[in-house]
């Protein structure tokens, strides 16, 4: 297929089932160039905030977004799904915690269970969440079990009454809503008119280029995407580790390597957290077991990060039982409130179960997490003023720019994968 941008017909209502991450800012971005949206969401919570003008998120301008769509009554969020011209489908699609790590697609197809009863035809149905190949296919074979009286495509050249398409998100926390209007988009339709339709609403607010491809083709980009950078990640805290056991400074070596012009090495971490790049490797892996060894073990190289950092820990208490220790930072990453499969707060969670008493915990965004979670986690914070003058073991897990206003420790023993005073 070409780069297109063209539609097929009309679309004056949006339903975007999902108001997190990413379901929201996308929501109130459509909301936005006046189209007529409602978010969906089982969270009374998520429901509550929107409907009285605020984000239940923290990102950027979203919060005064959302006010001024709801004030003009072109933004509202239920609970359950209402008739709508266009569907976007943007809920979480996990990976099984208990050991096998195979994709978890359930929350897809409640999505489009629930959705099924107010289809019409002509509608438009998009899947944003990151999923394995062949999820689009899938929800369309979902959709023909619960609506028999529609057709769905099943294949490029099919005529169906409802358009499906896979649409995936290539946004950052902290900077969503830019990112929403300047990225390109990989637009996969299940046919040539499904992806043109899919472009023509994305066309809205896009300035980047939409790329229309298959379903099957999208929904590898995304994977692709994710995995390429969980492998150069793991290259770089794999040469952390090396280089820590060798007693070599791995940012004067990174620093150096980088000076070659065909090589850019990464910062190293404290692992790899966040619900994309964490999780969507396991995907291709579910799918090729035999083929994507590179991508496994990127995966658990960077998974096996947290054990190294707590065992650094470990060894400087052995020598000196009953320091105190300090964590800076639980985030998955600087700067933002999102604590979704942090290697941090792992880590910090494993220390405080280790040593009672002996570690808290900082963090400029600490008020986003839960107060049953960070009980059950037997979290303890402390001011970071505080903690940096009191501990005696500093573990920096998390470069926040908030942490850049105190200075260097001084007499403080310091393990700092990061390289935030490198």
């Amino acid at each position: 297929m070409q780069d297109g941008n063209s539609s097929s017909r009309e679309i004056q209502s949006l339903a975007v089932i999902g108001l997190g991450y990413i379901g929201l800012p996308t929501a109130a971005m459509f909301a936005s160039t006046g189209l007529a949206t409602t978010g969906v969401d089982v969270s009374k919570r998520a429901v509550d905030a929107v409907n009285s003008g605020k984000a239940h998120i923290e990102e950027g301008n979203l919060d005064e977004l959302v006010e001024q769509c709801v004030h003009k009554g072109l933004l509202r969020a239920v609970d359950k799904p209402v008739p709508a011209d266009a569907f976007i489908i943007a809920v979480p699609t996990p990976v099984d915690t208990s050991g096998s790590c195979e994709p978890d697609v359930s929350f897809v197809q409640a999505a489009g269970r629930s959705l099924a009863s107010v289809l019409k035809r002509g509608d438009l149905i998009i899947l944003e969440s990151t999923s394995p190949v062949g999820t689009t296919a899938m929800l369309a074979r979902l959709l023909a079990e619960e609506r028999p009286d529609l057709r769905f495509p099943q294949g490029p050249d099919d005529e169906a009454d409802i358009c499906l398409a896979y649409c995936p998100e290539r946004i950052i926390p902290g900077q969503m809503l830019r990112e929403l209007v300047e990225n390109d988009r990989i637009i996969g339709g299940m046919t040539p008119r499904c992806a043109e339709t899919a472009a023509g609403l994305y066309k809205r607010f896009v300035r980047g280029v939409c790329h229309l491809t298959t379903d099957r083709t999208a929904e590898m980009v995304k994977l692709t995407e994710n995995s390429f950078r969980d492998v150069n990640i793991a290259f770089a805290n794999e040469l952390s580790m090396i280089c820590h056991d060798l007693d070599v400074d791995v940012w004067k070596v990174i620093e150096f390597a980088n000076r070659h012009p065909r090589v850019s090495i990464l910062r190293p971490g404290a692992g790899v957290g966040g619900h994309c790049i964490a999780v969507d490797p396991w995907f291709i892996v579910a799918s090729a077991p035999e083929r994507a060894r590179l991508i496994r073990t990127a995966r658990e190289v960077n998974d096996a990060k947290p054990s190294y950092v707590v065992e650094q820990v470990d060894a400087i208490l052995s020598r000196h039982p009953g320091l105190s220790v300090a964590c800076l930072g639980l985030a998955y990453k600087p700067d933002v409130d999102d604590f979704r499969e942090s290697p941090s707060l792992e880590i910090a969670t494993r220390l405080s179960n280790r040593y009672p008493g002996q570690v808290h915990c900082c963090d400029p965004f600490a008020g986003a997490l839960d107060d049953g979670e960070v009980a059950q986690r037997n979290l303890r914070f402390m001011e970071t003023e505080v903690a940096l003058k009191e501990a005696d073991l500093i573990v920096v897990l998390v470069p926040h720019s908030a942490f850049r206003a105190f200075p260097v420790p001084q007499g403080k023993q310091v393990i700092d994968p990061v390289g935030f005073w490198a």
